[in-house]
């Protein structure tokens, strides 16, 4: 009897245990920014106008703060309280397996070389900004991506984008910096003449 209840024991335990192969693909997406709507604004600015009058500084405070993060996320700014440490996060992006190195080109612009031509791609930005969230707000953050096994000009492309925005975005104030050397108009045109 005491066998049998041990095996019990041990097969719930396990089941409860959750084992992942390294094929498994990690189904996370990073952050996204989502603009607030402008009830949900309103309605912490007169939360908060509310909490004031009856004297409840806690909760007006909070609701000042939340309208203000909606602010901020509205205009697309990002957190000046969560910047990233660029050490930390160049730690972070080689540790994405794809990643070969990665350095920091300005506050903002983070340029990665990754070891195959497959893996300059949206997916492995995803997974670079899935590495910085814990860092602090990504929205401050514009992913490059270049492949260090490239043999020709359009594998040498550079892919950009800022972690929280569609690809062509920017966050406010942040530079569309141009990385690749041959801008996508000249590269464009070369292609037309080449076809020719």
């Amino acid at each position: 009897m005491m066998k049998s209840a041990s095996l019990t024991v041990v097969i719930v335990f396990l089941s409860g245990c959750n084992f992942s192969t390294s094929s498994e693909q990690d189904t996370r997406q990073p952050q996204r920014l989502e603009a607030p709507n402008s009830v949900d604004l309103a309605g912490h600015i007169v939360a908060g106008d509310a909490a004031a009058a009856l004297g409840d500084r806690k909760a007006a405070q909070a609701n000042m703060e939340a309208a203000q993060d909606d602010l901020r996320k509205s205009l697309k700014l990002p957190d000046p309280r969560r910047p990233i440490d660029h050490e930390l996060a160049r730690a972070a992006a080689k540790r994405v397996d794809a990643v070969r190195s990665a350095v920091w080109l300005d506050r903002e612009n983070l340029f990665v070389i990754v070891k195959e031509n497959a893996q300059r791609s949206q997916e492995t930005i995803d997974q670079i900004c899935l590495e910085l969230e814990p860092l602090g707000d990504t929205l401050g953050v514009v992913v490059n991506v270049q492949s260090g096994a490239a043999t020709s000009g359009d594998d040498l492309e550079i892919l950009s984008r800022n972690c929280q925005l569609d690809p062509g975005e920017r966050a406010l104030l942040q530079k569309n910096r141009q990385v690749d050397v041959l801008s996508p108009s000249i590269r464009a045109e070369q292609k037309a003449n080449n076809g020719r």
